[in-house]
């Protein structure tokens, strides 16, 4: 890992842990309600491994606090800035992508802001997201396919596209040059606990 994504590790570290122990939970608790391992919970929490984006979901979702939370700075003002660059890069592809979480709302209602990059080749599948998710794409450059529900749709530079965040789906760049846009997700009732329901379906 990279100094930035150490640094980013430690933080979701230290987060993580402190959320568990808000609750009193121990990690075997958080493993079986987040549906990951006591290994990789162990992992997270010391910083030593870069989670994917769906365990990071499964985490943040157990403790009810949504992804943002996880991965951006405390902030007490209602207004939050993310100055170029300051995002949480969270996924990097083969080929040079990136996904960079660039802002988010708190719970209950949690909304995303996503800059993704995809290098020519790259393909980011997701995890289904817990039922009531929905996402908004929209192609910045290049060419973008989509898969999502059995379908396969071509998206170029402005094409924009709604769909079902609760159903298996993933983002393509079929052409020799970089593709990049941004995506927005929003989770309903995040700690509800439809979350954990939902995620096993």
């Amino acid at each position: 890992m990279d100094e930035s994504t150490t640094t980013l590790a430690a933080a979701i570290g230290a987060r993580v842990k402190q959320h568990r122990q808000a609750r009193r939970w121990t990690l075997d608790q958080l493993a079986e309600v987040a549906g990951v391992s006591r290994r990789m919970l162990v992992n997270v929490e010391q910083g030593v491994t870069n989670p994917s984006v769906g365990t990071l979901l499964r985490i943040s979702d157990a403790l009810g606090i949504g992804l943002p939370a996880l991965v951006e700075l405390p902030e007490t003002a209602s207004v939050k800035v993310t100055r170029h660059g300051e995002g949480a890069a969270l996924w990097s592809g083969e080929a040079g992508g990136r996904g960079v979480l660039v802002a988010g709302t708190a719970p209950p209602d949690v909304v995303e802001l996503w800059d993704w990059t995809l290098g020519p080749g790259d393909r980011h599948a997701s995890e289904t997201h817990a039922r009531g998710t929905k996402e908004l794409l929209q192609v910045r450059q290049g060419t973008v396919v989509l898969e999502v529900a059995e379908r396969s749709i071509s998206l170029g530079a402005g094409d924009a596209v709604a769909f079902p965040g609760d159903v298996a789906h993933a983002y393509v760049n079929p052409g020799a040059e970089s593709a990049r846009f941004s995506l927005t997700v929003f989770e309903p009732g995040v700690g509800s606990g439809h979350h954990l329901e939902g995620s096993h379906d």
